[in-house]
């Protein structure tokens, strides 16, 4: 038997678009010989759907899909994912499910059985889970289907779930298993994921056929990675990232675990390949054309262009460079010297006489108060502004250059350069927005040393650095990754080694920022924990106030 795994870029709702993907797929993988093709999770409508799921429309469009793949299997089976209708009138409405198309009919369909309620998932809201699971045959050989999670209680030791689906099927003895995912990016996840298919494997002792997805969906980032995995508990073969690939397999090659490939797994690449592809399909799912972005001379802005060029091409890049009475003359240097390695088109507007108006209108009612960051806002504010107006007249979507520790700590001004559609860099720490730089110069240069070697700065006051309000970055950073990410509370991160006093304050900070983050654009997802829909806090919330 020739099984084909179709790793595929879905746009949510995009029915028209999927179902050409996927019948195209179909023809090539028939062309190829393959007795079946495997598409990802609710592939016919994309994941996740989310509340589009509440319209009987969306349900109905996404069965339109199978019904239309159900007539290009008369010789090969297909098998890919869609939400359908729970008969039951208890429970909830849907199932996360599986069609195994095969001769022009359903010829076996599965439901969900675990379904994760927990980061940016929230299928319990839609679906209803199954509670009983069962193989089929096809053309002599029983196949067990499971989907995504299903493979994630391995051990029972999930206390979100009481059972295993594959612990009930293998009773059936199968003789290989299907499982369609959608598996989001983050840097700490390939290995993991890579490791549960292997222990599913090495426990049942039949290949796994793992088709994930690839593509952004606005802030997920889903990389492929598909997996192909040996009886032995060996992956046969692991598919590369972030592209588009159809391949077929001799089941009995696999089962043999001859073949052994696993990607490259460079966290630096694996962020940058992300972000790109976050960018890219932002634009193109939206059907956005170009960019625009304003250079402070600074490492964040720099490295946003960088990979702005990289997603888009520079033709399609446009940076404003807004100079104050603040700003030095290095900074503008060097934000001219990057906009010309890079080949993008830019335009000086400074902002003093703009400014200057600002405080003459407000001088009968600030008079006698002392500069402060009032003022400091409202240079930020007039540079959202133009950048804004541009967007406007030329059709540019702005493209946000915080990092993740400044949204963190709330280090950033509203209306100002918090605006824009897309947060490029708001889920990499400061400390990793140094390394990715040394990734995108490591061939040749294309942001400026003096730009990833002078001290931070916002340059809204003469002097200024971002040390003056903040811990420095290297002792920021692994208090915020504790907390972000680990969810540790204060006394636990001060009993990893770090200073009462400095964690107290940075926690305080993230905590009083909460209201900035919910104004601010959606995120790119390329950790475990990014600000977004898998973190919700409270507003008001008065803990370590």
């Amino acid at each position: 038997m020739k099984v084909a795994v179709a790793q595929l870029n879905y746009h949510i709702g995009n029915f028209e678009g999927n179902l050409a993907c996927m019948r195209s797929c179909v023809a090539k993988a028939r062309s190829q010989g393959a007795d079946l093709i495997c598409f990802s999770e609710l592939s016919t409508c994309g994941y996740p759907p989310v509340d589009f799921l509440e319209f009987r429309d969306f349900i109905h469009r996404s069965m339109s899909v199978v019904n239309e793949l159900a007539g290009d299997s008369f010789d090969i089976g297909i098998a890919l994912g869609s939400p359908t209708v729970n008969p039951d009138l208890e429970g909830k409405d849907l199932h996360n499910s599986v069609f195994f198309l095969f001769e022009g009919k359903v010829h076996h369909l599965y439901h969900k059985g675990l379904l994760p309620n927990y980061d940016i998932f929230d299928e319990y809201r839609y679906f209803e889970p199954a509670s009983s699971f069962n193989t089929f045959e096809f053309k002599g050989v029983k196949i067990a289907i499971t989907i995504c999670e299903d493979i994630w209680n391995l051990n029972h030791d999930n206390p979100m779930y009481d059972l295993c689906p594959m612990d009930e099927m293998i009773k059936e003895k199968p003789r290989l298993m299907l499982n369609l995912s959608a598996s989001p990016f983050s840097f700490e996840h390939t290995n993991d994921r890579l490791n549960v298919i292997k222990e599913n494997a090495r426990r049942y002792k039949i290949p796994i056929f793992y088709v994930n997805c690839f593509g952004a969906q606005t802030d997920i980032v889903f990389d492929g990675g598909s997996v192909v995995s040996s009886p032995d508990g060996n992956n046969f073969e692991e598919l590369p990232y972030f592209q588009e690939v159809l391949k077929v397999y001799d089941l009995e090659d696999v089962e043999k675990g001859i073949f052994s490939k696993e990607q490259r797994k460079d966290k630096a690449e694996l962020i940058y390949n992300a972000l790109i592809l976050g960018i890219r399909d932002y634009f193109t799912k939206m059907n956005f054309k170009s960019a625009i972005l304003g250079l402070s001379g600074g490492i964040d802005s720099a490295l946003t262009a960088v990979l702005a060029c990289d997603a888009l091409g520079p033709e399609n890049v446009t940076a404003l460079l807004m100079p104050s009475m603040f700003s030095s003359e290095g900074s503008v240097n060097d934000a001219q010297s990057l906009a010309k390695n890079l080949g993008i088109e830019y335009k000086i507007i400074p902002i003093t006489n703009v400014f200057d108006t600002y405080m003459q209108e407000l001088k009968p009612f600030f008079k006698g108060l002392p500069y402060n960051v009032t003022e400091e806002n409202i240079q930020a504010r007039i540079r959202g502004m133009l950048l804004m107006s541009f967007s406007n007249k030329f059709s540019h979507i702005l493209l946000n250059t915080t990092n993740k520790s400044e949204m963190a700590v709330g280090y950033g001004t509203l209306y100002g350069d918090l605006c824009g559609g897309l947060a490029v860099l708001a889920d990499v720490y400061k400390t990793e927005v140094y390394l990715l730089s040394e990734y995108v110069n490591r061939h040749k240069l294309r942001i400026p040393i003096n730009s990833i070697a002078k001290p931070p700065s916002a340059e809204l006051r003469p002097g200024q650095k971002d040390s003056d309000s903040l811990p420095t970055y290297d002792l920021l950073d692994p208090v915020l990754y504790q907390y972000i990410e680990k969810r540790k509370g204060p006394d636990e991160i001060i009993n990893l080694g770090y200073d009462r006093e400095l964690v107290l304050r940075i926690l305080k900070m993230v905590n009083k920022a909460e209201f900035k983050r919910y104004q601010s654009p959606p995120v790119i997802r390329v950790s475990y924990k990014s600000f977004g829909s898998g973190r919700r806090m409270p507003i008001e919330g008065h803990y370590l106030y």
